[in-house]
């Protein structure tokens, strides 16, 4: 009886150790994977707008279908283009999505970005047009346009967002400033959810179409609408940046919309380092035009990511591995996007 007692313990003791063993060379298998993993994320902005789900999405895909490459690639919420400037440079985000005007200012080392150009910024894609989302409540509404903004509580954006600078040039177009309104920095559904509580009177909400937040303003009864921008005032906002163009939300886009919306746009740009690999930002090129189905089932904004697209409003260098792709499918690029140090190199 003794032995057999002595038999199961000895069997117990090695079992645990043999189960031990598998739980350690599970443990070392898993961190010798991740070791060899490349971990990417890509800066978006916050989440009532198209940025985000727009980034997410993306990510979602790059990850499934470079498992072989041993990249993941998450999306991260942000204040948006300018703090996502920022997260590059820091390499806090090795991707990012960009308003044209930020990252041109950004490149060039003009505007919000005086005397500090960031010269490894690099283009990978036009991705979609960011619409201009300027809505205001009913009873402060007399024109219909942007002036009916002057003196009203107005959100221009979170802080240090893309949000916030496009608005004040917009506004600057419109002979108006900070001054001549009543400015909260507020994101779009914190925008929505004030006003519909009485303590906002508008916002600006620039994003793909259709917008959630906006949706949400429509569909909840929230008594405003998106404002109409006219061809004069877009004549004089591009005179101060020229980065717009005509945009029509048509008749039913959102609920209760019954009539057109004539606004503005201008592009949204997925950026990228000088000093992410070729070989990486090649893979997430080739893979987001070659999956065109499932790219097109993240946002209805997402229609617009398209190769006859890609280079459209794009201004600041392509990254090499973009252009390879570019290249390899015969696509046309302008000399103003070939990456400079690839000119350095035929020089």
């Amino acid at each position: 009886m003794k032995i057999k007692q002595i038999t199961s313990k000895k069997r117990k003791i090695f079992l645990s150790a043999m189960i031990a063993l598998v739980l350690i060379i599970m443990a070392i298998t898993g961190k010798i994977g991740n070791a060899h993993k490349r971990f990417l994320s890509v800066a978006t902005a916050s989440t009532g707008g198209t940025y985000y789900p727009m980034g997410v999405g993306l990510a979602n895909i790059w990850s499934h279908h470079l498992k072989h490459e041993n990249i993941q690639v998450t999306g991260q919420s942000s204040a948006g283009s300018i703090e996502n400037i920022d997260l590059l440079q820091k390499n806090e985000a090795q991707l990012a999505i960009l308003q044209s005007l930020i990252a041109v200012e950004a490149y060039q080392g003009t505007g919000n970005f005086e005397n500090h150009p960031y010269q490894d910024l690099r283009s990978i894609s036009m991705l979609w047009p960011n619409v201009e989302h300027f809505v205001l409540l009913d009873d402060k509404i007399h024109e219909e346009t942007l002036s009916d903004i002057a003196g009203q509580r107005f959100s221009v954006g979170p802080q240090a967002s893309g949000t916030e600078q496009s608005t004040l040039i917009i506004l600057q177009g419109v002979n108006l400033s900070k001054q001549n309104i009543h400015p909260e920095y507020l994101g779009y559904g914190d925008t929505i959810s004030a006003m519909r509580d009485g303590r906002l009177d508008g916002g600006s909400l620039p994003a793909g179409v259709p917008a959630s937040a906006i949706t949400d303003m429509y569909a909840s009864g929230v008594p405003a609408r998106v404002l109409n921008v006219t061809n004069e005032q877009l004549e004089k906002i591009n005179a101060i940046a020229n980065s717009w163009f005509r945009f029509v939300i048509e008749p039913e886009t959102y609920p209760r919309q019954k009539q057109p919306i004539h606004t503005i746009a201008q592009p949204n740009i997925l950026m990228t380092s000088g000093k992410i690999d070729k070989k990486t930002i090649y893979e997430l090129t080739k893979v987001m035009f070659e999956h065109q189905k499932e790219v097109r089932q993240i946002h209805s904004a997402a229609k617009y990511i398209q190769l006859e697209n890609a280079l459209k409003g794009v201004s600041v260098p392509l990254h090499p591995g973009a252009y390879q792709y570019y290249r390899e499918i015969g696509l046309k690029i302008p000399p103003y996007l070939i990456p400079p140090e690839m000119t350095a190199r035929i020089r």
